[in-house]
């Protein structure tokens, strides 16, 4: 994988928590579920980078 991919799915996981935590502060549960999602994606794309990574070594 391209460093731009990973670092892309790592922003996104910083993304994902900042709107759980906006979320928790404002009470905001469909926020806050919609930032465990995000953050969710972002870990599955970080781990489908990983295999990658290790299948081109």
């Amino acid at each position: 994988m391209s460093i731009g991919d990973k670092a892309k799915h790592a922003a996104e996981e910083a993304l994902g928590k900042a709107k759980e935590g906006l979320g928790k502060a404002s009470e905001d549960e469909e926020m806050q579920a919609e930032g465990e999602a995000e953050q969710s994606q972002a870990n599955l794309k970080q781990a489908g980078d990983d295999v990658k990574d290790a299948f081109k070594k």
